[in-house]
């Protein structure tokens, strides 16, 4: 979740509800945790002030690129050993992959037009 705010911009719960194909009660207890963490923020949505949007802080920033910072140098590890040939497969692979996400395929609900990170 902290991921489509990130990425993605502020989305309102319901947005982020669809996207993470739960209930909006649901994702307002996860919202609650996250911003006891100090991860997100609610703020009144400048298009329509009934609405209420969420936005991640500086702090959920942080916590999402050192997470994502420990993920790439685990892919790095992972794919040391390869051959240059087993390189370009892969890079091959990931493109295709790429292709069918971004275009909404491979049945991934996507907001904000990309795909919505899952957990």
């Amino acid at each position: 979740m902290l991921s489509v705010l990130v990425f993605g911009g502020d989305h309102s719960i319901t947005e982020m509800a669809q996207a993470e194909q739960v209930r909006p009660p649901t994702m307002t207890r996860l919202i609650d945790g996250m911003e006891r963490d100090g991860l997100v923020r609610r703020k009144p949505d400048p298009r329509d002030g009934r609405v209420v949007v969420v936005t991640a802080t500086p702090r959920g920033r942080s916590v999402l690129e050192a997470a994502r910072e420990r993920r790439l140098a685990g892919i790095e590890r992972t794919l040391a050993p390869l051959s240059a040939t087993e390189l370009d497969a892969v890079a091959r692979a990931a493109s295709i992959l790429e292709t069918l996400f971004v275009s909404g395929g491979g049945g991934v609900e996507t907001i904000g037009g990309g795909p919505a990170a899952r957990r």
